[in-house]
C-alpha cells in the first residue's frame, strides 16, 4: 500500500517520488532518496532534478546541515510508530540548523502523534497507518490544547516557567 500525503488539514497529491539507491536519477523532478545517495550526489544533480533526503532513526541530521538552504524537502522516516527519534530530527533541523522547507514525517504515524510532531516541526505526513488514514479521511484530525513541556514557538512562555504557566493563554482551567 502506497503511503497518503496529509498536509495543511487534508489530503494533498504528491509531487514527490521514491526512488530506490540502484535506480538511476530521471532527467527531472522531485525525487526522495536514501540520505546516503543525497549526500553522494548533491553536487551532481542534473539540473531539472530536485533531491530530498529521506532521513532514518540513526541518521545525523548534522550531515545536512550544508545543503538545507537549497532544499525544499526533507522526509523522516517512522519505521515504527514507537521510535521517537525522529522527533528529535525535526527538532534539529528546525531549531539548531534553520531549515525552513518541509519535514514530512513518513511511516507508520499515528493519529494521536500528529499535533505533537507538528509541535516540533513537522508539516506533512505520508501515512501508511489505516486507522489514522481512515480517521483523518472522517475529519477527525487531533489537536492537543494543553502542553506540559515547552517548545521554541512564538506565543508560547518560555522554557523554565512553571508548569501551570505553560499553557497557551486562552485555555482555560477546569
Amino acid at each position: 500500500m502506497a503511503a497518503r500525503l496529509y498536509r495543511a488539514g487534508g489530503f494533498v497529491a504528491d509531487e514527490w517520488t521514491h526512488l530506490d539507491d540502484e535506480a538511476a536519477l530521471p532527467a527531472e523532478g522531485a525525487v526522495i532518496v536514501s540520505l546516503a545517495r543525497f549526500l553522494a550526489a548533491a553536487s551532481d544533480v542534473p539540473q531539472g532534478v530536485r533531491l530530498a533526503p529521506l532521513v532514518k532513526a540513526g541518521d545525523d541530521p548534522a550531515q545536512l546541515a550544508g545543503h538545507l538552504s537549497a532544499l525544499d524537502l526533507v522526509v523522516v522516516d517512522f519505521a515504527k510508530f514507537s521510535d521517537g527519534r525522529g522527533y528529535s530530527t525535526a527538532r534539529l533541523l528546525r531549531q539548531r540548523y534553520g531549515f525552513a522547507g518541509e519535514i514530512r514525517a513518513s511511516g507508520d504515524v499515528l493519529l494521536d502523534q500528529i499535533p505533537l510532531m507538528r509541535r516540533v516541526g513537522f508539516d506533512a505526513f505520508a501515512i501508511l497507518n489505516e486507522p489514522t488514514l481512515r480517521a483523518l479521511e472522517a475529519g477527525h484530525d487531533v489537536d492537543v490544547p494543553l502542553y506540559l513541556q515547552p517548545a521554541e514557538r512564538a506565543g508560547e512562555v518560555p522554557a523554565g516557567a512553571r508548569s501551570w504557566a505553560r499553557r497557551p493563554a486562552d485555555a482555560q482551567l477546569s
